[in-house]
C-alpha cells in the first residue's frame, strides 16, 4: 500500500503551456492506471539491461554490494534515478531524502547509500579522500568507485515525442472509464468537476490515490463512482498576494514543498514563520513517492485525526476556498489554500512525534502560534492546535483564551499546562492507545514551544532572560568505515576466496531481470488462490458455507479440510499441527479453507463470500500471564543448571531480582510468501516452485498431504526476496494447500499471499517474559544468577521447542558465571503460532542476560561496561554444557572494539554533554557477543552438491543452500573457482531443486555456506582427482564427468536429561558500540554512531559478509527500538502492513556506522577457516536499546532517582519518554494522578518554574520547598 517502496517507477509529463517535462518517483500499486492518460512511465527494466546497456544508477547499487535479496533494489533504482533526473549532482541529504520511502530488510541501507554518493560529484570529494586514508594498505577496497560507468545526462531516455505531440494538439476531453464495479470519470474544467460532485456526491475525489486507494484495496471499501480532477488547471494554479500566497487544491505536497523553500529564501525572516514550520512537517510527512502525488487539498479534506499539516495549517491562520453548486461559482475563489505572512513579532513553530523519524504517520502533531506586543512579553494572540488527541485536528481554545493579555513568564505557562492538561482530553479507550503517552506530548510540545520563544525573546535587545538551550545540535549523515581483511600472501590473483566480489545476482536485481516467484510466467488456465481464515481466536467450526462463493464470477473451486486426501497435519518436533482447521480454530488466522479462482481479485472475492459459522468456547488465552495462570505450556519444558545456584546466592554480597518483557517482531520479508504449482507429466507429477528456505521440507509436506511418493514432487527455489527464517514451516504448510487445490482442480495454481495476510497467518519472533535474580560480590563478580522464559508460541508448537533449546543454551553470552539457572517454557495460547526467525531465540536470551548486567552495574553504581569485564570468559573456558572452547577472539572483539571506538573518551564526552543539556541527553553501550554455530541436531549439517563439467569447459553446480540474500551461491561459486582452478565466469548456479539435489537440510543457523561450501568443495576435489591424469596430457579435456558428493557436518548432540553436549560446531564473536542521542520530552532517539569488530575467522567473500553484518544490525535496531506487534482484547493482530508496523528506514541509520573484521582470525571447523555470520549479530542492535538506556539514566539522575530500573523491548519513544521520568514527566502525571516513578522524598524543586533548583532559570534564586512523591 505505498509503504515499502518496491514498485517505485518514475512518471513523466509534458506541460504544453511552459513547454516543459516533469518527472518524478511514485508508486505503482497505488497510481491509477486511468491517471496516466499523455504520463510515460519509465520502470528499472527501460533504463538498462543486461543484455543492452546498465544504467550508471543500476551498476553503482549492485557494485556497492547494495542489492543483496534484490526484492526492493528495483524501487531503490527508480528513486534515485528520479531524483538524478532532476538534480544530476544532488547532495548527501538529497539523496537520504529521495531513498526516505524505500524500505529494505537485508542491506541496512549503508552500502545503498554508498552507491548513491558516488553521484554527488567535487562536493564529496574531499570526504571520499579523508575516508581512503582510513583504510589499511593492503585491504582490498569493497568496491572501487574508479571502475564505474560515468553519469551522462545526455544519454537518458527522452520523453517520448508522440505524446509531446498529442498533449500540444488534443483538445482536453472528459475521460470516463467503466470497470466491473466502478466507474472512473476525470473532468477537465472545474465548472465540470463541480456539476459532477454534485450529482454524485457520495464519489470521492481521487488525485494521489493514497487515501481512497488504500481504503479500497485494505478495508474492501467499495466506491461505485470515482472522480479524479487530475487534468482540472485550475486547481494547479498559485498565486501570490501581497500577504501571502493561494495554493491550488490539487498542488502535490512535492510542488507545496518547493514553493515553501522558494517563498522562505526570498521572503524576509519575519514573514516566513508559517512557511518554515510548514516546511518542517513536510519533510517528514509520507515518503518522497507519496509526497510526489499526494495533494493539499486531499490533505486537508481528509481531516485525519493526526494530521501533519492541519494543526500548522490552523495555527498559521491560513484561509481555505471551498466551491460548491450551491454557490455563486463566478464569486467564489477557486478550490485552494492561502498562507499568509507574519509580522514581526509573531512566531509559529510545528512539532511531531511518529514511531519512525520520517515516513510514518505522527502519534501527535501540533502546530503553535504566539503574538507578541511590540517591545514586550505581553501575549496578543495565541493559537495552539493539535493532531492526533482527537478524531480530528483539535485546538485548544480555552487555554489559549487565558494566556491572551498575560505576560509569557512561567507562572502563565505552569497555568496553561494545567488548563491544556483539562481542556485536550482522552479517554483511556480512545482510538489508537498510548493514551498517557499522547497526553504527555501535548505537554511536552507547548514546553518546547514555551522554551523556544522564550530563546526568541531573550534575543531581542530589549530582553535578558536567563535561558540555557540545548547543546546539541542538528546532526547529518556522516561518512563510516567498512574494514575489509587482507587476502594470504602468494594467493593467485584469480583466486576470489577471500576477496569482495560483487552478489552475481546483483547486476539483473537491480535491473529487474532477476526472477521471483510471482515473475514466473502464468500458464494456460492458471487459478489463483486466495486463502479463508478464522475470525475467532477459540471457537468450534460448526459449518463452513461456500455456496454464495461459488456463485461468484471466475470462481473455480474451494477447498477444505475435508478435501485433503492424505495427511491432515504436519508434526514438527512431536507436535501436530493442522493444514487446515476442521473441527476447531484455536486463533484469529488460522487457515480454514481456500477458494480459486480465474484471477487474483476474484478469488478475493471468493474468499470474502465464504460464510463461516462459529461457537465461541472458553478459557481463551492471548498472554503470557494467562498461559502461566492456567499451566497452559507445550511440552517439554527445558532447564540446565551448573553449579549451586541457592549456594551462589548464599555468598553472595548483594542480590537483585527483576523482570523484563522482549515483544515479539514480524519478519517482513519483502517478498510475502509466494508458491507457484504446476500439475505436469502423467503420473500424478508436480512442479513447485515456491520462496522457500527448506524446499525438502515442503517436498514431503506436499507428498504426504497427497498421499503421493516425495519423488512425484519436485520444489524448485530460484531465489527468495528475503526469508530471515519465516519460510520454513509455514511455508511448507501453504504449499501443501497450493498443491491440494492443484490436484482437485487439474489446473496449475498460484499462491501470493498479500502484506496483510501474511503477517496474520505466518507468526513472528517469539515474545519472552523473563524474570531473573542475581548474586553478586561488591566489586562486580556475578557469582549466581537463575533466569526463568516464558515464550508466547502461539496456537501451534512449530519450532518453539527448538527455540527455548537454544535460549537456554546461550544463557551466558560472554559470560562466566559459575552457579547458573536457567528454565525456559512454550507458553500455548490463542494467537498465532509463531515460529524461527534470525537468532532463533538468542536475541531474546542475550537481552535478559544483558539486562541482569546493566541492572547489577546500576546497583553498584558503575558503568555496565566494567561488570562486562570483570565477567568475561578469560583463558580455556567451559559453558554450562561443558563445551569447551577459547574466548580469546571473544576479548579480542571487545578490546578492539573499545578502541576503534574511542569508548573511553567519549564516555567523558557524554557525561559532560549530559550535565550541560536537561531535556536531551546521550548515552552508549558496549556489547559482546558469543554466538554458537551449527544446528543442535547432527543430521541437519549434513549438505550435498552436484558438480557437472562440461565438454567446452563449462561448470554447472547445484546444491542444498537457498538463496535468500545471504550470497550463498556467489560464495559456492567462490569455492569451484578455487578448487576447479577456473574463473568464476565458467561456474553456473540455476537453482535449487529437490529433483537435482535431495534430501537437503533447511537455509538457516547461519550454517548453509559450511555445510554446502564443504559439499562443492568435496565434490570439485574428487573431480579433479579423476581428470588430473587427464588434464596433464590434455590440459583442454576430451572428458568430463560429473559428480555428487555428501558433505555430513559436525557430530553435534544435546542430551537435556544430562544437560551436556556439544550443540555448536564452533562459535562467531564480535562486539558492538553504539552511542545515542534522546529526546527526553518524546522518547526519539538517534543513532549517533555505531563501531562493530567481528570475529568471522577467513571471510570467504568480505562484501557479502560485511552486507549481512549490517542487514543484522539494522534488523535488531528494529526488534529492540521500534517494532511492535499489538494485538485487540479479541486476539486480531493490530499491524498488518508497512503503515501501521514500522521496520527501520534509512533515516534510522547510524549518523557514522564502522564495520571492522578481525584480523588475524581462524577457524578449523568450517570451510577455508571462514564462520556463520548471518545470524549473530542481530542481537549487537541491542547496543543501541542500552546506550537509551544509559542516557534514559542520564536523564533520571537529573531528578534524584539512581538504580536499576525497568525498560522493556522495544524500547520505542513510548517506553522511553516515561522511563525518562525527569522533572516534565513528574510535573506532568502529578496533574494526571499518575506517578510512573519510583517512590522517593526530598526532592527540592523551584516554585516559581517547578524545576529542581540546580536546574531553575528563573530570574532570581528563589526558596526552596520539599515536595513529596508517591508511588501509584
Amino acid at each position: 500500500g505505498g509503504g515499502c517502496g518496491a514498485c517505485t517507477v518514475m512518471v513523466s509529463r509534458y506541460n504544453p503551456r511552459e513547454k516543459t517535462i516533469s518527472h518524478f518517483s511514485a508508486n505503482a500499486c497505488l497510481l491509477p492506471v486511468c491517471q496516466l492518460h499523455l504520463a510515460a512511465v519509465t520502470t528499472t527494466e527501460g533504463i538498462g539491461s543486461t543484455e543492452t546497456r546498465i544504467h550508471p544508477v543500476q551498476e553503482r547499487i549492485a557494485k556497492a554490494n547494495g542489492s543483496q535479496c534484490g526484492f526492493c533494489t528495483p524501487g531503490m533504482v527508480m528513486s534515485l534515478y528520479a531524483l538524478l533526473r532532476n538534480q544530476p549532482q544532488p547532495s548527501l541529504e538529497d539523496i537520504v531524502e529521495a531513498l526516505g520511502g524505500n524500505l529494505c530488510r537485508c542491506t541496512g541501507y549503508r552500502p545503498i547509500v554508498d552507491g548513491c554518493k558516488t553521484f554527488c560529484g567535487v562536493r564529496m570529494s574531499v570526504m571520499r579522500h579523508l575516508e581512503s586514508l582510513l583504510v589499511d594498505n593492503g585491504v582490498p577496497e569493497l568496491f572501487h568507485e574508479g571502475d564505474l560507468l560515468p553519469q551522462d545526462p545526455t544519454q537518458e531516455l527522452i520523453f517520448p515525442p508522440e505524446l509531446m505531440l498529442m498533449a500540444e494538439s488534443q483538445r482536453p476531453l472528459t475521460q470516463t472509464f467503466c470497470g466491473e464495479r466502478i466507474t472512473w470519470v476525470s473532468p477537465v474544467t472545474l465548472r465540470e468537476l463541480v456539476e459532477l460532485k454534485a450529482k454524485h456526491p457520495k464519489a470521492p475525489l481521487v488525485l494521489g490515490n493514497t487515501g481512497v486507494g488504500l481504503e479500497m484495496k485494505f478495508k474492501g471499501i467499495l466506491h461505485p463512482v470515482i472522480i479524479s480532477p487530475t487534468r482540472v488547471p485550475e486547481l494547479y494554479e498559485v498565486n501570490k498576494t501581497p500577504d501571502g500566497v493561494w495554493v491550488g487544491a490539487a498542488c502535490s505536497l512535492t510542488s507545496l514543498k518547493t514553493l515553501v523553500e522558494k517563498l522562505v529564501r526570498e521572503l524576509h525572516e519575519d514573514q516566513v514563520e508559517t512557511f518554515s514550520a510548514l516546511l518542517q512537517q513536510l519533510r517528514s510527512l509520507g515518503g518522497q513517492q507519496i509526497r510526489n502525488v499526494a495533494s493539499l487539498g486531499g490533505n486537508i479534506a481528509s481531516a485525519a485525526p493526526n494530521s501533519d499539516l492541519n494543526p500548522v495549517l490552523a495555527a498559521g491562520r491560513c484561509i481555505l476556498s471551498v466551491i460548491s453548486k450551491v454557490f455563486n461559482f463566478t464569486h467564489t475563489s477557486q478550490g485552494s489554500s492561502h498562507m499568509s505572512t507574519m509580522g514581526s513579532v509573531e512566531f509559529v513553530r510545528a512539532f511531531r512525534q511518529a514511531p519512525r523519524k520520517a515516513n510514518a504517520l505522527a502519534t501527535v502533531t501540533s502546530g503553535m502560534r504566539v503574538r507578541f506586543a511590540q517591545g514586550t512579553d505581553a501575549v496578543e494572540d495565541l493559537a495552539i492546535f493539535y493532531g492526533g488527541v482527537g478524531p480530528c485536528t483539535v485546538g485548544a481554545t480555552k487555554t489559549c483564551r487565558e494566556v491572551i493579555g498575560r505576560r509569557w513568564n512561567e507562572e502563565t505557562l505552569n497555568e496553561a499546562y494545567r488548563l491544556l492538561l483539562d481542556e485536550i482530553s482522552l479517554p483511556p479507550s480512545a482510538p489508537g492507545g498510548k493514551v498517557e503517552f499522547r497526553r504527555s506530548l501535548t505537554l511536552s510540545f507547548l514546553f518546547k514551544f514555551n522554551l523556544q520563544m522564550l530563546q526568541k525573546l531573550n534575543e531581542m535587545p530589549s530582553w535578558r532572560w536567563q535561558v540555557r538551550p540545548d547543546c546539541s545540535d542538528k546532526r547529518r549523515l556522516t561518512f563510516g568505515t567498512c574494514r575489509s581483511q587482507e587476502v594470504s600472501q602468494g594467493q593467485r590473483g584469480d583466486d576470489l576466496v577471500g576477496r569482495p566480489v560483487m552478489h552475481r545476482s546483483a547486476l539483473s536485481q537491480a535491473t529487474g531481470e532477476a526472477v521471483y516467484c510471482d515473475d514466473i510466467a502464468g500458464s494456460q488456465g492458471e487459478l489463483f488462490l486466495a486463502l479463508v481464515t478464522s475470525t475467532r481466536a477459540h471457537a468450534k467450526l460448526i459449518k463452513i458455507d461456500d455456496g454464495e462463493a461459488l456463485k461468484l464470477p471466475g470462481v473455480v473451486d474451494a477447498v477444505t479440510a475435508k478435501d485433503i486426501p492424505g495427511k491432515k497435519f504436519r508434526t514438527f518436533t512431536g507436535i501436530d499441527e493442522e493444514l487446515l482447521a476442521e473441527n476447531e480454530v484455536t486463533c484469529v488466522g488460522q487457515m480454514v479453507g481456500a477458494v480459486v479462482a480465474d484471477t487474483r481479485q476474484h478469488a478475493k472475492q471468493g474468499a470474502a463470500a465464504v460464510k463461516v459459522v462459529y461457537e465461541d468456547l472458553p478459557d481463551r488465552v492471548l498472554t503470557i500471564e494467562e498461559a502461566i495462570e492456567k499451566k497452559s505450556f507445550f511440552k517439554p519444558q527445558r532447564e540446565i543448571e551448573r553449579g549451586n545456584v541457592t549456594e551462589g546466592f548464599r555468598k553472595a554480597d548483594q542480590m537483585l531480582e527483576g523482570e523484563i518483557r522482549i515483544g515479539g517482531q514480524e519478519h517482513f520479508y519483502m517478498e510475502t510468501q509466494s508458491m507457484l504449482v504446476v500439475p505436469s507429466g502423467e503420473e500424478k507429477e508436480l512442479k513447485v516452485y515456491l520462496s522457500c528456505q527448506h524446499p525438502t521440507y515442503a517436498q514431503e509436506s506436499i507428498a504426504e498431504t497427497l498421499g503421493i511418493p516425495s519423488n512425484r514432487v519436485s520444489c524448485h527455489v530460484k531465489r527468495m526476496g528475503g526469508a530471515f527464517g519465516g519460510k520454513v514451516t509455514k511455508t511448507s504448510i501453504l504449499a501443501s494447500i497450493t498443491a491440494l487445490a492443484a490436484w482437485k482442480t487439474g489446473q496449475a495454481v498460484r499462491c501470493v499471499l498479500e502484506r496483510g495476510d501474511d503477517m496474520l497467518i505466518t507468526g513472528a519472533r517469539h515474545p519472552v517474559l523473563a524474570n531473573y535474580k542475581v548474586g553478586f560480590m561488591n566489586d562486580g563478580r556475578i557469582i549466581a544468577a537463575d533466569i526463568q522464559y516464558f515464550t508466547n508460541a502461539g496456537n501451534t508448537g512449530d519450532e518453539s521447542i527448538l527455540v527455548i533449546e537454544k535460549i537456554l543454551l546461550h544463557i551466558d553470552n560472554a559470560y562466566s558465571v559459575p552457579n547458573l539457572r536457567g528454565r525456559a517454557t512454550a507458553c500455548k495460547t490463542n494467537l498465532p503460532s509463531n515460529t524461527a526467525f534470525r537468532g532463533f531465540g538468542v536475541p531474546q536470551s542475550m537481552l535478559v542476560v544483558e539486562s541482569v548486567i546493566n541492572d547489577v552495574a546500576m546497583k553498584l553504581g558503575c558503568t555496565a561496561e566494567e561488570i562486562r569485564e570483570k565477567n568475561m570468559y578469560k583463558g580455556p573456558s567451559i559453558t554450562h554444557y561443558k563445551l569447551q572452547f577459547d574466548p580469546e577472539n571473544l576479548l579480542r572483539c571487545w578490546d578492539e572494539c573499545l578502541q576503534k571506538a574511542d569508548y573511553h573518551s567519549r564516555r567523558t564526552t557524554i557525561a559532560q554533554f549530559n550535565q550541560s543539556n536537561r531535556f536531551k541527553k546521550r548515552g552508549i553501550a558496549v556489547i559482546p557477543i558469543k554466538y554458537g554455530i551449527a544446528f543442535a541436531e547432527c543430521f541437519l549439517n549434513q549438505a550435498a552438491a552436484l558438480v557437472h563439467i562440461y565438454k567446452d569447459g563449462s561448470v554447472l553446480v547445484s546444491h542444498g543452500g537457498a538463496e535468500m540474500g545471504q550470497g550463498i551461491h556467489t560464495k559456492m561459486q567462490q569455492v569451484a573457482s578455487r578448487e576447479l582452478r577456473i574463473p568464476v565466469s565458467l561456474i553456473h548456479i540455476s537453482e535449487t531443486s529437490t529433483n537435482v539435489v535431495p534430501n537437503t537440510c533447511p537455509s538457516a543457523a547461519s550454517f548453509g555456506t559450511d555445510a554446502n561450501g564443504m559439499a562443492v568443495k568435496m565434490a570439485c576435489e574428487t573431480l579433479l582427482q579423476r581428470l588430473e591424469p587427464v588434464i596433464r596430457e590434455d590440459p583442454k579435456g576430451t572428458c568430463w564427468p560429473n559428480v555428487v558428493s555428501l558433505c555430513r557436518g559436525p557430530d553435534t548432540y544435546m542430551d537435556w536429561k544430562k544437560q551436556e553436549g556439544q550443540p555448536y560446531a564452533y562459535f562467531t564473536y564480535g562486539t558492538c558500540c553504539s552511542e545515542v542521542e534522546v529526546d527526553c520530552l518524546t522518547g526519539d532517539y538517534q543513532t549517533l554512531r555505531t563501531d562493530i569488530v567481528m570475529d568471522i575467522g577467513r571471510s570467504i567473500n568480505p562484501s557479502i559478509d560485511i552486507g549481512q553484518i549490517e542487514g543484522a544490525f539494522m534488523q535488531g535496531l528494529g526488534l529492540y527500538t521500534m517494532e511492535e506487534r499489538k494485538f485487540s482484547p479479541s486476539g486480531m493482530l493490530y499491524p498488518r502492513g508497512p503503515a501501521q508496523y514500522k521496520i527501520p528506514a534509512v533515516c534510522d541509520m547510524p549518523l557514522k556506522f564502522n564495520v571492522y573484521l578481525l584480523a588475524g582470525s581462524s577457524n578449523l571447523h568450517a570451510i577455508y577457516s571462514s564462520k556463520g555470520i548471518g545470524e549473530p549479530v542481530l542481537f549487537l542492535g541491542s547496543s543501541v536499546f542500552f546506550a537509551i538506556k544509559d542516557a534514559v539514566a542520564a536523564a533520571r539522575k537529573d531528578v534524584g532517582l539512581g538504580g536499576p530500573f525497568k525498560l522493556d523491548s522495544p524500547a520505542c519513544p513510548e517506553e522511553t519518554c516515561l522511563a525518562c521520568a525527569s522533572w516534565w514527566e513528574l510535573f506532568l502525571f502529578t496533574f494526571m494522578c499518575c506517578v510512573l516513578v519510583k517512590t522517593y522524598d526530598g526532592l527540592l524543586l523551584c516554585p516559581g518554574c517547578t524545576l529542581p533548583n540546580t536546574l531553575c532559570f528563573c530570574d532570581n534564586p528563589r526558596t526552596t520547598r520539599t515536595l513529596p512523591w508517591h508511588n501509584s
